[in-house]
């Protein structure tokens, strides 16, 4: 019973640790730096599989919504501009 008790603590305690590990994944390894975040605002980086029907939906949704804009990489996300 002592070593069932004791295997399952430490499976548990593996478990906890991959959990952890896993967890933390890796967020701090790939920061963007300053000089290339212009890169990665050009419009050819944006995620569009197919242009024209990302230009019909947004045409669709700005004369739904009555507003325009926001698509971008532009703007501060207050949404005055």
């Amino acid at each position: 019973m002592l070593q069932v008790m004791t295997r399952r603590r430490i499976l548990s305690l593996w478990f906890v640790l991959a959990a952890l590990a896993f967890a933390s994944g890796c967020a701090g390894a790939f920061k963007v730096h300053p000089w290339d975040r212009d890169l990665l605002a050009e419009k050819k980086m944006s995620y569009s599989p197919d242009p024209v029907l990302m230009a019909i939906d947004d045409h669709i949704y700005f004369s739904k919504e009555g507003s325009t804009g926001g698509m971008g990489a532009a703007g501060g996300g207050c949404g005055c501009n």
